[in-house]
Formats: C-alpha cells, structure tokens, sequence
C-alpha cells in the first residue's frame, strides 16, 4: 500500500476558533459574550486566518524536500516537444533547373481573428530536382506466359509520332509500363502528361482504375512501394490529361538488366473491379517534377542572438529573448567573438558541470527559462578555488549561434492546414501538409515530473532490464512515441535486445493505414542514441517495428426493430477499430497486447456490447498480409495467431445487417 504523508499540523481554521474560544474563560473570566457578533470573536477568527496560512505553508515543507530530491536526482521537466509534419513545395510550373528549397524556410498556417498564425521551419534543406526520362520499357506476357520487354522511342513519343498500346491484348494482370528516371525523386511530385489515341479502356469504372503506381524503394530484395496518386485526369487513361503523383523513397535498381530510378505503373486488378476490355493505346507522354516534400518542425529559428559581454567572472548568467527553447539540434550553440580578430570559439552545452574541469567551454541552458550558465568557482578543503568550467574572457561577446523556440499543443494541426509561404521563394507556387503535424506536447508540469520519479530511481539512466529500456525509450522521444515493448533473452539471442516502437498518433480511434505505423528515421535516430549511451557495453540493440498482424473481419448481426441500422452498423465497425487496433485496442484500452491471439469470441464479445445489437449471427476472421504497399487476404478462420513480438491492427470489416 501506498506511504502515507503525515501532516505537520493537521488543525484547519475551525479547530483553531473553537480551541480560542475554550482558553476565553481561563485568562479572561469577565469575557462572557462569545456570539459571532462580538468584535474580539471577529478578532479571534482574524488571527485563526492568518495561522490557517502559516500552517498551509508548514505542511509543504515534505513537498518542497520532494522537489529538492528530484533535483539532486538531475530531474528536470521536459521541454516543449514541436510537431512535425511532412511539406510539399509546389512548383508553379514545371522548371528547366533544380530548384533549392533552403534549410529554416518557414511556412504557416492562416491567421485568423481567434487563432494566432502557427510556423513551422523546414529541418533540411531539399532540391526538385529535374525530372528526365532515360527509357521507357512495356512489360507484357506473351502467348506462352513468357514476360517481355519492349523499349519506347522517347523523342518520337514526345512529339507524338510514335503511340504504344500500354499492356497486352486483351489486357493482363501483371502488365506494367515502366518509367526509368536519371536522379533520385524521393519525395517529388513525378507528373506524366500523356495523349491517348483511343478509348480502349472502357469497361473500367473511372474513379477506381485497375492499376495502382509503384516505385522501386528497395533493390536487394527487390520491392515495389505504392506511391500515393495526387492527381489523375486521365480517367483511367481513357482520355488525354495528366498523372501527379507523390513518390516515396526510392533506390537505385535494375528491370530488364538497365540500371535507374524506376516507377511503373502496374495492372492489377482488386476483386470486384471493373478490367480492361482493350489496352489503352498512348500517342504522346512527356513527364515533368511538379514539386518537393521535405519535414518541418513547429518551431520558430533565431540565429546569432547576441547574449552580453562576459565580466571575466565564473557563475555568469545570459538569458534567451523567447521561450521556451526546443531541444537543440547540430549547431544550435554558444560561440565567443573576440573584437581583436580572434577566432571564434565554439562551446558546448552540458546537463550539469559535475564532470567539467577548468579548461571544459561548457554551459548549461535551462530549456524553460531560457537561462544560460557558464561554469562556477568552488573552494575546496585545501583553500583552493576549483573551477567547474572554463570562463569567457572579459570583454568576449558571447552570441548563441542559432536556436528554436515554440513547441506544444497548437502544433499538432490538420491536413492541409499549413499553407502559408513566408520565406518567400521563386518559382515557387504554394505549399501543402497532406498529412496532419503529430507530435507535439506542452511543457511537462511539476506534477507529471513527479510521477516519472519512480522510473527514474530504477533505471537510474541505465538500461538493464527490460523496464528500463521502456522508460528509457519514452525518455529519449516524449512526444513521438506511443508505445514501446522489450524484448530480451530468451525471447531473442543471447545479450541481443529489440525495443518495439509503436509511434504517437494524434488520432488512433479509426482504422491506421500502415505508413503511420512505420518508424520514421528520426525516431529510430533518436531513440537508438539514446539507448546506446545508456545499455551495457555488451548489449547489442536494435529498434524496430513490432510485426503486425493485420486482419479483416466478415460479421452478420441482427439490430433493434426500432434502431436505425445504419448508425447501429457505423457503431460496431467504429467499436471495433478501436479494439483491434495496436495503440489503443486489447480488452483493457491501452493497445493490444504483444503476443496475445485474436479469437472469434472476442470480437463477437465486443459487437453484443453496442447498444441496440440484439444478436450475433456469426464472425469469421481473415489474417491479412501487406507487402510492398498491398494487401493479401488469406481464408477465413475462427483464430488469428500473434508472435511474441506481434500487434494486432485492423484492415478493414465486411459488416451484414440482417
């Protein structure tokens, strides 16, 4: 059971009146009136007031030893964690030459009479690149299954005097046109403007088309990543018009034993859709880049900030015009100017000065306050003074290079929300999040420090046992990790440990896509940093991504006579995204357990729990495979086994109402 505080004086304001009043007839016999009207009742009670107070601040001296305790530890509160989110820069107009998008370009959302407008800096520096077509390769089977290729003249084809049916006759699954580009495009926005001589693809249904675009994102072994379509006018390439799309990473790989960047666009037809009667036939194609996606970070960059000059004291303190400060990035630093045409100095940033020595240039930066420390002078024993830290020479300006301030809540923002260019930039002609900026918390509170206390005293920054690699990992990335799980012997080979990462999404109540499940590189970055500084020299580490176990599910139920079947069933499916689902699913609500298995009476147990489901007719359950942007669904089953290192997710669900 929990330890319980004492209070130091447990007496309040009443106590304190009634134990006056009793002492009234001891030392002031003649004292008889003891109505609330009388003035020296109104005094006694002025006086219980005021000890009230001195009493209230007595009882938070055990507090006040608890903050002090967290601070020998080397707590401190969080900073401000910024939201990130992916931009695209669009080109007003396809360009001849790469055009350079600069690292801190600052973007916003729109400003208006309530909401304040919210920035975002890009984290790096990104190019559009030009976008040349080196071959164009049609892959088809012929009449003995056998597939072939077959090269376009690319000059012809521009100019429209060379046109190709693009699959076979009639039209077969597993048909591809392949685009074969000379640079990397990794996040561009590839356009292909093509003319179409006829209508052969009637029978499909336009707004669905049986082909889906792939990029090549890995060589050895070879896979293909879907890339998400933009833009496609072309119907179904039943009519002239054009193709956007946003491509993933990509790499360098061979088809037809020739060497590039490819993108292909593959038939393949889902069940129940409409196919191709005849090949559309293309007389002119032509591509082009219409734009670029790069990170940016709800944050605000200052740089070259003058901070004072130095006195030649040690235990100087400067401060930062604007807070609170972000966590700081590669070159993000003090450095000491000299009038006389000295080099510059670089210093470097510390949590504490325990470990510095005299000639250490290190500070220390309080992210809240935005307070900057340079090194102290301590008598020792003997005498003599130690210096924990070098000082800055008198008369040193000392400037800090560049740093972040923002952070919080506000940055988390939806899809399409930043749209605001204010680094202004040529050829450039608007820009867009297409997806919602995640990540972002407020500075942590006293109270929310405290909690983390008990972590804090077990790991102690040292990653030994498996809760400590859990804490630890939630420490290294506060406001991008959702979930984290360890996996040590015997579950994995000696002195071998994974952590599972599931990362922080802003809304998980709905059915997750896959790529918000994946690891981004900065997470796996930050969180592998973090931990290797922290493990045994012995341990070797990975961070990796939980394997996933995604299903379908087929579901007949019956509803209430007087309920409306369609919000009966919009309540079921939403009931179970929310259970099947790997952050905030399981039967306790906290993300389905790691290793646990699905039956069908868990979902059949989750639907008769929604209002007005008179009964379940029956439940099947469909593993599904994803692989390289596509889904595979296997047969039905009433048990879904999960590996040890496993989550469940939902796919989607095939719901009857009777």
């Amino acid at each position: 059971m929990p330890l319980e505080t004492p209070r130091l004086d447990d007496r309040a304001f009443d106590d304190l009146v009634t134990e006056a009043i009793r002492r009234i007839p001891l030392y002031t016999p003649e004292w008889t009136d003891h109505n609330l009207s009388d003035p020296g009742i109104t005094l006694i009670e002025l006086f219980a007031w005021l000890m009230d107070i001195v009493l209230y601040r007595l009882n938070r001296v055990p507090e006040k030893h608890y903050i002090k305790f967290m601070e020998l530890l080397g707590m401190k509160l969080r900073e401000a964690e910024p939201a990130q989110a992916p931009v695209t820069f669009w080109l007003s107009a396809p360009q001849e030459i790469p055009i350079t998008i600069p690292a801190a370009t600052e973007v916003a959302t729109t400003r208006t009479e309530n909401d304040p407008a919210v920035v975002f800096t890009t984290d790096e520096a990104a190019v559009v690149r030009v976008a040349v077509l080196e071959r164009l390769l049609v892959s088809r089977r012929d009449a003995e299954g056998r597939r072939s290729y077959r090269e376009q003249n690319l000059q012809r084809l521009a100019i429209g005097f060379d046109g190709f049916p693009i699959f076979s006759n009639p039209p077969q699954p597993g048909d591809a046109l392949y685009f074969c580009v000379s640079e990397d495009l990794s996040r561009h926005v590839f356009g292909v403007e093509m003319d179409v001589d006829n209508a052969g693809g009637a029978g499909i249904d336009p707004s669905n088309p049986p082909y889906v675009w792939e990029v090549m994102s890995k060589n050895q072994p070879r896979e293909w990543t879907v890339a998400e379509v933009d833009q496609d006018t072309t119907r179904g390439i039943n009519v002239p018009g054009r193709v956007r799309l946003h491509l993933p990473r990509m790499a360098q790989g061979a088809v037809n034993n020739q060497s590039g960047y490819w993108i292909r666009l593959k038939l393949e037809p889902q069940p129940d859709t409409p196919m191709y009667r005849v090949s559309p036939r293309i007389s002119r194609l032509t591509v082009a880049s219409w734009g670029v996606t790069t990170d940016a970070t709800h944050a605000t960059r200052i740089a070259n900030e003058p901070l004072g000059r130095s006195d030649g004291s040690a235990d100087q303190k400067f401060f930062l015009q604007m807070t609170p400060i972000l966590r700081r990035a590669r070159g993000e630093n003090i450095v000491l100017r000299y009038d006389d045409g000295r080099e510059e100095e670089e210093w470097t940033e510390v949590p504490d000065f325990a470990d510095s020595g005299p000639g250490d240039r290190c500070y220390t930066l309080d992210s809240q306050t935005g307070e900057i420390m340079v090194g102290p002078a301590m008598p020792q024993r003997s005498g003599a003074v130690r210096m924990y830290g070098a000082i800055p020479p008198q008369g040193a300006m000392l400037y800090m290079r560049a740093y972040r301030y923002g952070g919080g809540l506000e940055g988390n923002v939806r899809a399409g929300a930043i749209n605001i260019l204010k680094t202004s930039l040529p050829y450039i002609g608007q820009v867009r999040n297409r997806r919602d900026a995640m990540g972002g918390l407020d500075a942590e509170s006293l109270e929310d420090a405290k909690l983390r206390l008990p972590g804090h005293l077990r790991s102690r920054a040292r990653a030994v046992t498996a809760a400590d690699f859990e804490y630890l990992a939630r420490e290294a990335a506060p406001g991008m990790v959702g979930r984290v799980y360890c996996l040590q012997p015997p579950r994995t080979n000696l002195g071998e440990v994974k952590v599972l990462i599931v990362p922080r999404l802003a809304n998980p109540y709905r059915r997750i896509p896959p790529n918000e499940l994946a690891l981004t590189d900065e997470l796996r970055r930050r969180v592998t940093e973090y931990l290797d500084e922290r493990r045994l020299i012995s341990t070797r580490l990975e961070v990796v991504t939980p394997a996933y176990q995604w299903l379908s599910t087929r579901v007949r139920f019956r509803v209430s006579s007087h309920a409306d079947p369609d919000e009966v069933r919009q309540a079921v499916e939403n009931r179970l995204y929310t259970f099947l689902n790997p952050i905030v699913g399981g039967p306790d609500g906290d993300g389905w357990p790691f290793g646990r298995d699905l039956f069908s009476s868990d979902v059949m147990g989750q639907i008769l729990t929604v209002p007005d489901v008179e009964f379940v007719r029956s439940v099947e359950l469909f593993p599904v495979s994803y692989s390289g942007g596509v889904f595979a669904q296997g047969e039905a089953t009433q048990e879904i086994p999960v590996v040890s290192h496993g989550l469940i997710a939902s796919h989607q669900h095939d719901l009857q109402v009777e």
